[in-house]
């Protein structure tokens, strides 16, 4: 039985956050992951790392100090990170009037780095193209990593630099007091950190069973520009997600907004739209995102969910889009907060998310996990 300082199983968002957070402070690391590479919402996303978004109090603190842990990572793995923040555009009053709230009630008491630009300095961005939009949000603080190349990179730099063991391609089948049965054999550690995704059935069901999660599809596009490309270099939300992000939802102003979206477009709400374009390093645009909710995924999506995205973004970059790739993400939802650490038995931790944002405050779980039952 091969034994390690600290076991993690899976090898997505929270599952890579944890082996860093361990090897760091030293301790000898394997991660056993069931595919030959994780492919679930770690690279499904849209790699924002939103701080801007996040909700005063825990989930911004976790957002902020994950900004600081991805860029030392972006620099010792050697992947794509914009550093530049991010645009939040209002398209009309009620969306500006939830940005103006957010401005004069919260951004600065609660330590958010942003600031508004006026209709004017929207439209001098991207010689005029967002020229339509009557105001913006400019968060100073938010990332945004091409995941479908930083997860590669970031297991090959806790490979070959930090010794992390990778036993991929087998499942882990059962955890218990540090030792940990797959279909490669046992291992055992001091402490096993157990990040399974939204697999709720494999490892530890009991633990999940009784707080009713679900699960939320996405549906997710990849386009180019039919025509001339605009030159963006962050990513791009919209007054819509001023109804889901939790540094606006509770406003006010957010609440009449959702009011308002639903007695014109209630489509949007039904399918929980709400636009984010980023842009990747080769030009093009990941463009979404939809959430329906259920026990499980249905494979099937809806067209028109695609067509009221594709338009969206059109006409916030005012110009001719073409689908090059769609695909689904999927990640757990309705749990009892963001996220959740569950303490299993002395030698056992679950981390898991229940929200779409591991890629914003995954690195700070994992540091702050590690750090409290290592006491490192």
């Amino acid at each position: 039985m091969k034994t390690y300082d600290v076991i993690v199983v899976g090898a997505g968002m929270l599952g890579i956050a944890h082996a860093w957070a361990a090897a760091k402070r030293g301790l000898s690391v394997a991660v056993i992951e069931r595919s030959r590479q994780a492919h679930g919402a770690t690279i499904r996303n849209f790699g924002q790392v939103i701080v801007t978004g996040q909700a005063p109090g825990t989930m911004l603190s976790h957002a902020q100090q994950s900004r600081e842990l991805w860029l030392d990572l972006a620099d010792k793995a050697g992947f794509h990170v914009r550093a530049n923040g991010a645009l939040v555009l209002a398209r009309n009053a009620d969306e500006a009037d939830v940005l103006r709230e957010f401005a004069d009630m919260r951004l600065r008491q609660e330590g958010y780095r942003a600031d508004l630009l006026s209709a004017r300095e929207v439209g001098a961005l991207y010689n005029g193209q967002l020229a339509h939009h009557c105001l913006a949000l400019r968060g100073h603080d938010d990332l945004q990593i091409y995941s479908r190349e930083a997860l590669p990179a970031i297991t090959h730099y806790l490979q070959s630099s930090l010794g992390i063991d990778f036993i991929t391609g087998t499942l882990a089948r059962a955890v218990e007091n540090g030792e940990v049965s797959t279909s490669a054999g046992d291992f055992k550690a001091s402490h096993v950190f157990v990040c399974p995704g939204h697999d709720y059935l494999t490892l530890l069901p009991e633990q999940f069973a009784p707080l009713n999660l679900e699960v939320t599809r996405l549906q997710m596009l990849r386009a180019v520009f039919d025509g001339a490309p605009v030159a963006l270099d962050r990513p791009l939300l919209t007054g819509l997600s001023c109804v889901h992000y939790g540094a606006f939802s509770d406003l006010p102003t957010a609440q009449t907004l959702r009011g308002v979206i639903q007695a014109r477009t209630p489509m949007l709400l039904e399918n929980g739209i709400h636009l984010l374009i980023s842009p990747t390093p080769y030009g093009e645009l990941i463009i979404g995102d939809s959430h329906q909710y259920g026990q499980d995924a249905l494979p099937f999506n809806d067209e028109a969910v695609d067509n009221a995205m594709l338009d969206l973004a059109s006409q916030a970059l005012g110009a001719r889009l073409r689908v090059v790739e769609r695909w689904q993400g999927v990640y757990g939802a309705h749990g009892p907060a963001p996220f959740s650490v569950l303490p299993v038995d002395a030698a056992t931790t679950v981390a898991v998310m229940h929200s779409g944002v591991g890629m914003t405050v995954g690195l700070a779980i994992g540091e702050r996990t590690v750090a409290g039952v290592t006491g490192r």
